[in-house]
């Protein structure tokens, strides 16, 4: 696409006048792109809760997946990140490295992707950088949110006791992520695209996030494993966890594919990408999260419970309360 006053390629700077520009004028502090910077302050009675996430092409997503869903699954990830940490999503900033060969067709879906998900989670771009580079396509975000001061909930926060909550349902990503890879044949067209759906597309908890300030007493959000990424929270609060497998939440379209297969259903365990929410809270907590799954539409489960033991171990059981041998965690980058 050329520019329609020169008649020559758009390049760094038209790209930004067309695809990004109208991204930011939304937020004040972005200047109209304009600057070197952003500027903005914050609330005296909030704080600022930023969180970077990083995306490459044949390790994140698929290099022929749509711009769209790139873009969705690029902003959602890090805005399931606010929402671990009870923070309501503010700005953003974003950073393209993409090969000369990514065109103006490519951009003009990206750009639309993060325009459309902007207007629903109520959030702008507030700057950033565009590269040109040699490697695969590689994208970050680094997203701002505000919590109340001194509300941010962290992972270190349980304690034996406390139960072990998820919200909506876990293994859909990692099943999708099978089926994505061709390793997994699903005769179901529809449990089929649900679960692509869910890889390719979370749905990240920013309306239940942060009304989880002064209720929850750790959270984290699923990218890694439901067994692994409770691991994590354990070793940051010193104890250890008991899962019930039976009460993890499993989507209508995830029963169908797992069945009876103990590896499937391993999977949907360790598998990761599902950005659910991951937390505990008190017993005496569990009526409240009730009313906030009902008033905010996203289901709360019970699945266990942290308990004493060594930092970082958890086990999951099966119904009948036999610990259940998982060959892996989750996932691990190195």
């Amino acid at each position: 696409m050329t520019h329609p006053k020169t008649g020559k390629a758009l390049g760094e700077f038209g790209r930004i006048d067309r695809y990004f520009k109208p991204l930011a004028s939304g937020f004040p502090g972005a200047r109209g792109l304009a600057d070197d910077a952003a500027v903005f302050g914050v609330p005296p009675d909030r704080e600022l809760v930023v969180t970077t996430d990083a995306m490459v092409a044949g390790v994140h997503f698929f290099p022929d997946d749509s711009p769209g869903d790139i873009a969705a699954k690029l902003l959602r990830t890090n805005l399931s990140d606010l929402a671990a940490m009870g923070a309501a999503p503010y700005a953003y900033t974003l950073v393209t490295a993409l090969p000369k060969s990514v065109g103006e067709d490519w951009l003009a879906g990206f750009a639309a992707g993060l325009g459309e998900d902007q207007a629903r989670f109520g959030i702008a771009l507030a700057g950033g950088d565009s590269v040109s580079t040699a490697g695969p396509i590689t994208l970050s975000v680094t997203a701002f949110g505000l919590v109340p001061k001194g509300g941010a909930v962290p992972r270190w926060g349980g304690r034996p006791g406390d139960r072990v909550f998820v919200t909506g349902t876990v293994g859909d990503a990692a099943l999708g992520l099978q089926i994505a890879f061709g390793k997994l044949e699903v005769a179901d067209d529809s449990a089929r695209a649900a679960l692509l759906r869910r890889l390719r597309r979370p749905d990240p908890r920013t309306t239940l996030g942060p009304r989880l300030v002064g209720l929850a007493t750790a959270c984290l959000d699923v990218s890694d494993g439901l067994i692994a990424d409770l691991g994590h929270l354990c070793e940051e609060s010193g104890c250890a966890a008991a899962v019930e497998s039976g009460r993890v939440p499993l989507s209508c379209a995830a029963r169908a594919v797992i069945g009876t297969d103990p590896a499937r259903f391993a999977l949907a365990l360790t598998g990761g990408d599902d950005y659910e929410l991951l937390f505990t809270a008190p017993e005496d907590a569990a009526p409240a999260l009730a009313g906030l799954s009902a008033e905010t539409g996203v289901p709360v489960t019970a699945i266990g419970r942290l308990v004493d033991g060594p930092a970082g171990n958890v086990t999951a059981t099966d119904p009948q309360g036999r610990a259940l041998d998982l060959p892996t965690r989750g996932w691990d980058h190195f």
